[in-house]
C-alpha cells in the first residue's frame, strides 16, 4: 500500500491507539510517532461485581451477561473515531490510513464522519499495536 507523504496512519485496537505521520515518501514511508494513548481495560471478570449464585444472576435467564471489557473496547473505538473527526475538520491531515484489529475496525466504521471517509486512503484489518514502527512500515508496504 502506498502511504502518501504527510499522511496520518492510525494504528488501533480496543485499548491502544498510535498516531503516526509519514515523513517519507509514498514508496518508502518514514513514520514518525505523533501521539499515543493506552486505556486501562481490565478483563471482563475483573469488572463484574455480580457473582454466580446471587439473585440478580438468576433473574437474567437466557439474556446472557454483559461483557464490560468488550463494551469498553467499543467505546474506545468510538472515541478514536471522534478524534479522527476533530482532526479531519481541523484539516490536520489530507490522507489517512487506518490499521486496526478486525473487531475494532468494524466498530470504527460505524462512527466514521464524512470528513474522515473523504480522506481515507486505506484500511488494514490487522492488529499491529504491539509492533514496532519499522514493523508497521513493513506491513504497510506489503499491504
Amino acid at each position: 500500500m502506498q502511504v502518501p507523504h504527510d499522511a496520518v496512519v492510525m494504528v488501533v485496537d480496543g485499548r491502544k491507539m498510535l498516531f503516526l505521520r509519514n515523513a517519507g515518501d509514498a514508496e518508502f514511508p518514514n513514520l514518525q510517532v505523533e501521539d499515543k494513548e493506552v486505556q486501562d481495560n481490565p478483563k471482563d471478570s475483573d469488572q463484574k461485581t455480580d457473582t454466580a449464585g446471587q439473585a440478580s444472576s438468576t433473574t437474567m435467564g437466557t439474556m446472557g451477561e454483559t461483557d464490560f471489557h468488550q463494551q469498553e473496547e467499543d467505546r474506545f473505538a468510538a472515541e478514536a473515531a471522534e478524534m479522527l473527526k476533530k482532526r479531519a475538520l481541523n484539516n490536520d491531515f489530507e490522507s489517512l490510513i487506518i490499521v486496526a484489529a478486525p473487531r475494532t475496525l468494524g466498530e470504527l466504521r460505524k462512527h466514521y464522519h464524512v470528513s474522515v471517509s473523504q480522506r481515507l486512503a486505506g484500511e488494514i484489518s490487522k492488529d499491529l499495536t504491539g509492533h514496532t514502527v519499522p514493523q508497521i512500515e513493513e506491513a504497510l508496504q506489503k499491504a
